[in-house]
């Protein structure tokens, strides 16, 4: 039995106490130098297993992939047929149709979808033609329609999608996700963005850790160039372990001095995975080993720079899912002098077009790739954007657009266990709003943790004197979405 000095009793073989890295560096004392990092990492990652609350197994989901659609694809122009936009384009709203969760006025008119709606697939799913390679897998989508959102502001709702509140200031949904599973590969991080040059409305809050241990927040792997700074090491390894444990000597040392635990716990991990990590990512960042097939699925052969490397991070994504990475987010890259990517209040047919070409090839891939490989059972691909747009607009005119809307809107999942080739909820003949089955992102969050093993309720971290959540009071499992 292996116990800790000043905790008698306290056993670091029981796997039903929680034994932190600090209790565990704690071992070697002032001879940890000796003790070797080999070890030191073997007994902390051991340390790390004792705390998790889930893990590999525990749900039928072990992975999630969120591919952010940041600005707000028009639900109606996407995923929501709705004829009746048609019949009456040019048509004065009226107030009846006024609400504080869409810009909009009595003037304004109603605009018809730029794209056709065809039945696709063996399930008969309407898709619209903007979207033909996502369409090709429609079987594999379930499309939520009756999304509610509090406020038609991007930063307010990015917030929301990301950490359940549109103040922010909370854990990121790919923290909690890597706090409740732990870890399932200590060489890389649980929480990857791969971004694409843009950061969404929101800023880093949308991907931070806020009050969970600092290890938990996301990792940011870029584009282009290099992929995370000060990965290539300018040390010898020896010279490397020589630092860390030395750290690690002092973080527990201050560690006598003060009541921040988790803080010093968090600092160390931190130092590890970096060391760790610069083995793994240049391999994970390097796409030269893949087969020409497979480049030409992605997309990553495309001409249009930015198509080029949205796939490639597409593909990274699929990568990091055969690594064990739990909660990977792909963001969308800014072309145009815009406020985000898709968020269109003129130019709706150039831009959602550029947007679609961009994005549609490459995401269809990763599903399409995942399910070869036998992967999209247990890894949930999730395609959003923070809300929807408006079904009218201020005139009909060839660049009109389309307004902010969370008066209810799109987003699909794929995978993971839920119900594919099927859409739930409904709004209104004109798209203007839900008419049934309203849903909150919060019981997105809720329904994705249930099939991830986790109960959105259970799942909390104590701080400013209460157990807080993903979830907080809201949120609730939507069985109907579920196979």
């Amino acid at each position: 039995m292996i116990t800790i000095p000043g905790e008698p009793g306290k056993d670091l073989c029981d796997p039903h106490l929680k034994v932190s890295r600090r209790d565990l560096l704690r071992i070697g004392g002032s001879s940890m130098m000796g003790l070797g990092l080999a070890n030191i990492l073997k007994l902390q990652a051991r340390a790390a297993e004792a705390g998790h609350v889930g893990g590999p197994g525990w749900g039928k989901a072990k992975h999630v992939i969120l591919c952010f659609m940041d600005g707000g694809p028009s639900h109606v122009d996407t995923f929501d047929p709705k004829p009746a936009l048609a019949e009456h384009e040019g048509k004065a709203i009226g107030k009846e149709h006024v609400s504080i969760l869409s810009q909009s006025n009595a003037a304004r008119v109603w605009l018809g979808a730029r794209w056709k709606f065809r039945q696709r697939g063996q399930s008969g799913l309407p898709v619209s033609d903007l979207l033909p390679h996502i369409a090709s897998i429609a079987d594999d989508l379930c499309v939520v329609r009756s999304l509610v959102g509090k406020q038609p502001l991007h930063g307010q709702q990015a917030l929301l999608m990301h950490t359940g509140r549109e103040t922010g200031r909370a854990p990121s949904w790919g923290s909690w996700v890597s706090y409740g599973l732990g870890s399932d590969n200590e060489n890389l991080p649980n929480y990857v963005l791969l971004n694409n040059d843009w950061i969404p409305n929101g800023g880093f809050e949308n991907f931070g850790s806020s009050f969970l241990p600092a290890n938990n927040a996301a990792m940011m792997l870029r584009a282009k160039g290099t992929p995370v700074d000060n990965i290539v090491p300018s040390d010898t390894l020896n010279i490397q372990k020589e630092k860390l444990a030395l750290l690690a000597q002092q973080d527990v040392q201050f560690g006598e001095t003060t009541s921040q635990n988790d803080a010093i716990d968090a600092a160390v991990r931190n130092y590890e995975k970096a060391f760790l990590m610069q083995s793994s990512i240049p391999g994970i960042a390097d796409l030269s080993d893949e087969p020409e097939y497979i480049h030409r699925l992605y997309g990553t052969d495309s001409k249009n720079d930015f198509q080029k490397y949205y796939a490639m991070q597409c593909l990274r994504a699929r990568r990091l899912v055969e690594q064990g990475v739990r909660f990977i987010e792909i963001t969308c890259p800014l072309t145009h002098v815009n406020n985000s990517p898709w968020d269109q209040h003129g130019q709706l047919v150039k831009h959602h077009n550029e947007n679609a070409l961009i994005t549609d090839q490459s995401v269809a891939a990763l599903i399409k790739d995942l399910k070869q490989r036998g992967l999209l059972d247990e890894t949930i691909v999730i395609w959003a954007g923070e809300m929807g747009r408006t079904p009218h607009t201020p005139r009909i005119h060839e660049a009109a657009g389309r307004d902010h809307h969370v008066n209810g809107y799109s987003i699909f999942l794929a995978g993971g266990g839920f119900k594919g080739g099927s859409a739930y909820g409904t709004t209104d003949e004109f798209g203007n709003r839900v008419a049934e089955n309203p849903l909150l992102i919060q019981d997105i969050h809720a329904t994705v943790f249930h099939q991830l093993g986790l109960d959105h309720e259970r799942l909390t971290y104590r701080f400013g004197g209460r157990d807080v959540s993903l979830t907080d009071v809201h949120g609730h499992v939507v069985q109907d979405l579920l196979t």
